[in-house]
């Protein structure tokens, strides 16, 4: 995705690049990614060593503190590249870097106060939406997997919680139910369908919270956001290189990474669809996701960490749906839509391939227990 952008901000934008451009001069900079949070630019360079770079302008609204994003950022990446000279791979296998400034900060603020950063471009590669090529599956799996290796002997605490709450599932239904509370529902059989399968299902909510608090599951450090377009492949060799977006890298269970991999990796139909009859978790993508993550993550889950796999798959499809069905109640607030209608589109999508989990979770649990 490129959107054109006028001059004034073309200039504008160069001149914050060139902050960030210690290899040579910016030649060019454009809209880049179709991410919904941040601000995000390609910046080129006339330079031999590296011809780009990305540049982002961080939504303060949503991380009210990116000082700590940068610090938890640069912590990880630089625990990661000595880890990688480490133990050397036999395949292509990068993390993005955090660049610094002229004056050798990671970050700049422009004359609006906006916070900008820039990081290292993964050259040679390109991420998809869903999973056309059935190859892909394993590799996502594998990167996931390989992301959580790489960090799995970094302590959570060394990484502070740049967003309080995100993924604590008891947390978003509390929020739901302070919205159900106020709102004047005008009920359809679309809102009937949501409230009731929410109502079915409340119990459920604290699962893995539970298991957390009682030490049965550890703290660790996740991605948050390991949805399938994250990953980059490798342009030649259609291998997974890097997973990317790493702004919600922080302490929590691996658990709502995993389910939530396999949540936007198993759903053929995609997010956006409105032809709910043809939603189903796709089971046979689930075991070669499954395949390629237990392959780089056996050496750190424990006995307690399959057995709550099954759960996190059905948690984390359950929380999304309930996510976007709470906005809709509020008035579409915090998630883009295109539509009155679209989270409540997006909800029911959730809801039924939670549905399509559930009605297969004697197929999905042997596919764990044969793996182990």
């Amino acid at each position: 995705m490129t959107e054109e952008i006028n001059t004034q901000d073309t200039r504008n934008l160069v001149a914050i690049a060139n902050q960030f451009a210690q290899l040579g001069k910016v030649t060019g900079v454009k809209a880049f990614g179709s991410g919904n949070i941040n601000d995000t630019f390609l910046v080129t360079l006339d330079s031999s060593k590296e011809q780009h770079f990305v540049l982002q302008r961080i939504n303060t609204q949503v991380f009210r503190q990116p000082q700590l994003i940068m610090q938890n950022m640069r912590t990880f990446t630089e625990h990661v590249h000595k880890r990688l000279q480490d133990i050397p791979l036999n395949r292509r296998w990068e993390v993005p870097r955090v660049l610094l400034t002229k004056d050798t900060q990671d970050h700049c603020k422009d004359a609006d106060g906006s916070f900008w950063r820039a990081i290292s471009f993964i050259e040679g590669s390109q991420s998809f939406d869903s999973i056309g090529d059935r190859s892909h599956a394993k590799e996502i799996g594998y990167a996931l997997g390989m992301f959580h290796n790489l960090i799995s002997d970094l302590p959570p605490e060394k990484l502070a919680d740049t967003l309080e709450g995100f993924h604590i599932t008891p947390l978003y239904l509390q929020h739901y139910q302070e919205v159900l509370a106020k709102t004047n529902v005008s009920e359809s059989s679309e809102v009937n369908y949501c409230l009731q399968f929410v109502s079915d299902r409340q119990v459920f909510a604290h699962i893995l919270e539970n298991a957390k608090s009682e030490g049965i599951l550890p703290l660790r450090l996740m991605h948050g956001d390991p949805k399938i377009n994250n990953v980059m492949f490798d342009t030649v060799t259609q291998q997974a290189v890097s997973v990317i977006d790493l702004d919600t890298v922080k302490p929590g269970l691996v658990h709502y990474d995993i389910g939530d991999c396999l949540r936007s990796g198993c759903n053929p139909a995609g997010e956006e669809t409105e032809n709910w009859e043809s939603i189903y978790f796709d089971t046979d993508l689930c075991q070669e996701i499954l395949q390629g993550y237990l392959a780089v993550a056996k050496a750190f889950l424990t006995e307690n960490d399959y057995a709550y796999i099954y759960d996190a798959i059905r948690l984390i499809t359950f929380e999304l749906g309930l996510r976007f069905f709470a906005d809709y109640l509020a008035g579409n607030v915090y998630f883009k839509v295109k539509h009155p209608e679209h989270n409540l589109a997006r909800a029911i999508v959730q809801f039924k391939l939670t549905e399509s989990i559930e009605s297969q979770e004697t197929q999905i649990r042997k596919i764990i227990q044969d793996m182990k």
